[in-house]
C-alpha cells in the first residue's frame, strides 16, 4: 500500500537560496528512487521552512532511500542546511 510522507524541515536563516541548487540537483534522484512515486516541495520562506510531501511504495522504500543518502553523504550535505533534523512522518491513505 502506498504511503504518503512529509518531512518538515527548519532551513537556518539566510540558507533557503542556497539550498535551492542543492535541491534541484537532487530531486530527480529521489524521484528515480526505487518506490517512489511523487515529490513536491513547498515553502514557507517567511519563517525559513520546507516541506516534502512524499509518495511512496511503502515505509520500507523510504527507509531504504534514507539509508542510502546517510551512507552516500547526501543527507549530511541536506543537513548542513537546517536547524535540526527533519521531522518524518508516515501516513497511510484511509478509505473512509
Amino acid at each position: 500500500m502506498k504511503v504518503r510522507v512529509t518531512l518538515n524541515c527548519q532551513v537556518k536563516p539566510g540558507h533557503i537560496e542556497a539550498l535551492m541548487p542543492f535541491l534541484e540537483k537532487n530531486l530527480p534522484n529521489v524521484r528515480g528512487f526505487d518506490g517512489c512515486t511523487s515529490v513536491i516541495v513547498y515553502f514557507a520562506k517567511e519563517n525559513s521552512e520546507v516541506l516534502f510531501e512524499e509518495e511512496w511504495l511503502s515505509n520500507e522504500h523510504h527507509q531504504a532511500y534514507i539509508k542510502h543518502i546517510e551512507i552516500n553523504g547526501i543527507l549530511g550535505e541536506l543537513a548542513a542546511f537546517l536547524e535540526a533534523a527533519p521531522v518524518i512522518k508516515y501516513y497511510q491513505k484511509e478509505n473512509i
